[in-house]
Parts: structure tokens; C-alpha cells; sequence
């Protein structure tokens, strides 16, 4: 009787758990029509930034899109979820290696993010490494591929994710370190702005240009660019005015 009791007790709270969990989640269909205006990781940066009484306007242009590079798109999907058109959320094989890797180290440092893991938790969530996020991540991922097509999920990826101090989305990003719109950007800009993801706050020129060359890499090895332009593109420096010992992004206090 004890026995039954403890295990009833358990799936009880276990049954508990799961309901209050799936009642916090958010709406994601609201999407279907209608862009964010904000997301959970902006207003926390925004937070940051009036804690250390740093003053700097949020950067973020909506386009569609049609008025994105074909070469972003091509770059960022190659540096950050090569298989997005193919799972349905959450890519089980890359999700499994994380979690071999988390608990052979003892932390939980590799996500195994998909792009849509990684909207659910810009959108929605804060950016810690807690156990309990992480299933909010990919319970929320899911719902986003059941409600919304392939094209829409990418599409607000690419308008909200962040690419610098209050820098977000595709836009604002090609225009803050090019001067062009997003639309305009060519092959090299855009496997420099690829390479900035991982670190778009405090990346430094070596380690953006290193994961840059790795993104030209592997576009010439799907036939985007040849391996000519592969070599040329290589010797390039990341951008004309930053010097080498320079933080890549502005800093502004």
C-alpha cells in the first residue's frame, strides 16, 4: 500500500508538472500572421544594457523573405542547421550527441540547437542552460513546425535573431556592418554574417574569421561558389576598418 501510494503521489506531480508546463508555453499561431515586435532575448538585452547604464537604440528592419540574400540564407542554414528543411524541429541525431557530450563533461554547454529550437528560445525563453528550458525549447520548436511552414520559421529567424550589441535580424545586420540592404549582400558578407552568430556580442576578428573560412568551405563544397572563389574569398580580412587586436562589434558605454 505504501508502495502504491509514493507511486501514485509521483504521477501525480508528475501529471501536475506537465500540465502547468504545457499552460506557461506560448501561442505560437499568433505567428502565422502576425511578426513579433519584440522577443524574450531583446528585452533581456535591453535589461543588460540599463543595468550597466548603457544607452543604445535597438537596430531591427522587418523584411520579408524574398528580400533576404540567397546567399545568407545558404550561409546561415550550412553554419547553423544544415538539415532544417528535412526534420521537423528538432534534429534527434545532432540532440543525442549533445547530450552524450553534456554528460561526459558534467555541464549542459552543447544545446544541439536546430534553427527552430533556436527561434523558440529568442522568442520565448532565456538563453540559460537549465535542464527544464531546454524541454520548453523543444516542446515549443515542435509546436512551431506543426503551426507554421518551413519558409515562415526561417523567415523569423532571420528578422530576429541577434547579430550584435541590440543589432537583430537580417536588415539591420547589412546595414550596420555593410551599408547595403540584406537583399544586396554577396556571398562573402554573407558567410561574415553567418560567422558572427555563435558570438555577435564579443566575437573577435580571429575567431570570426576562421569560422567565416569554415563557411566558405563548406559552400564550395555544395557547388555555391567555385573553389577558385573558394581561395580568393579566404585571404580576405573581415572587415576594411576593424584592426585585428579590435573588439569586431561597437562598443558603446
Amino acid at each position: 500500500m505504501r508502495k502504491l501510494f509514493y507511486s501514485s503521489l509521483i504521477l501525480t506531480a508528475l501529471v501536475g508538472g506537465l500540465f502547468y508546463l504545457y499552460q506557461s508555453l506560448p501561442d505560437v499561431s499568433v505567428l502565422k500572421q502576425r511578426n513579433p515586435k519584440s522577443s524574450a532575448l531583446m528585452e533581456l538585452r535591453a535589461e543588460e544594457y540599463r543595468q550597466k547604464g548603457i544607452r543604445i537604440a535597438r537596430q531591427q528592419i522587418w523584411v520579408p523573405y524574398g528580400a533576404i540574400s540567397e546567399h545568407l540564407k545558404k550561409a546561415v542554414l550550412l553554419a547553423e542547421d544544415a538539415a532544417f528543411f528535412s526534420h521537423k524541429g528538432v534534429d534527434v541525431n545532432e540532440l543525442k550527441e549533445a547530450l552524450k557530450k553534456d554528460w561526459e563533461t558534467g555541464s549542459f554547454k552543447r544545446g544541439g540547437s536546430t534553427i527552430t529550437m533556436q527561434l523558440a528560445k529568442n522568442l520565448y525563453l532565456n538563453p540559460s542552460k537549465n535542464p527544464l528550458r531546454k524541454v520548453k525549447e523543444i516542446i515549443i520548436a515542435r509546436q512551431l513546425e506543426q503551426a507554421l511552414p518551413k519558409r515562415r520559421i526561417f523567415e523569423i529567424y532571420l528578422n530576429v535573431v541577434e547579430w550584435g550589441r541590440n543589432i537583430y535580424g537580417a536588415e539591420a545586420a547589412a546595414r550596420h556592418y555593410f551599408g547595403k540592404s540584406a537583399a544586396s549582400l554577396d556571398i562573402l558578407e554573407a558567410a561574415t554574417l553567418a560567422a558572427l552568430l555563435p558570438s555577435p556580442r564579443d566575437s573577435r576578428q580571429k575567431g570570426a574569421l576562421y569560422r567565416r573560412n569554415v563557411i566558405l568551405g563548406r559552400l564550395a563544397s555544395v557547388g555555391h561558389l567555385s573553389q577558385a572563389e573558394y581561395n580568393r574569398m579566404k585571404q580576405a580580412v573581415l572587415f576594411q576598418k576593424v584592426q585585428a587586436e579590435e573588439p569586431l562589434l561597437p562598443q558603446t558605454e
